[in-house]
């Protein structure tokens, strides 16, 4: 170390924050009830329970997941097909899938989740509206799989410096 008050030389691999993300512009209280950005309905993240019916299992499930335990991430509903039972059911982008067939979908890896959803005729699911964590799953700040577990260079309390 140099003198520079105990800091280590190289601090290239410091995380970086996210940006800054100004408050929604000031809205009059007796317009608030109907804006987007002053929702307060809490109902629409509650956990809902969705069945998912088809005849074949090769028929299509009408939507895409994305995420995963090797994302660092749930998995979420990336897309929703229009007119598809799973729109007619309420699915939506940035739902987050809970649980499928009573097995736990917060931690698991993405292809055994589609395995999952792709060999059963009759899925329950557990969702909840969690557009916070579906955000996320776009992050490149996010390590990856291979950065997870490094030690960052000049790190006092992970590895050498």
């Amino acid at each position: 170390m140099s003198g520079n008050q105990g800091y280590p030389e190289q601090i290239e691999h410091m995380p970086r924050l996210p940006e800054y993300e100004y408050p929604p512009p000031w809205i009059p209280y007796a317009e608030r009830m109907d804006h987007p950005d002053y929702n307060t309905d809490h109902r629409q993240f509650l956990p809902r329970k969705i069945q998912l019916i088809r005849e074949r299992a090769s028929e299509a499930l009408g939507f895409n997941i994305r995420g995963g335990r090797e994302h660092y991430c749930g998995v979420y509903v990336s897309k929703v097909m229009p007119n598809s039972e799973a729109d007619r059911l309420g699915l939506k982008e940035a739902d987050q899938i809970l649980l499928v067939n009573d097995i736990d979908f917060e931690s698991i890896d993405h292809s055994e989740a589609v395995k999952i959803l792709k060999i059963n005729t009759n899925i329950h699911m557990v969702v909840r509206y969690f557009p916070y964590g579906y955000d996320k799953t776009y992050d490149k700040n996010r390590p990856n799989q291979h950065q997870a577990n490094r030690p960052v260079i000049g790190d006092p309390y992970h590895g050498e410096t």
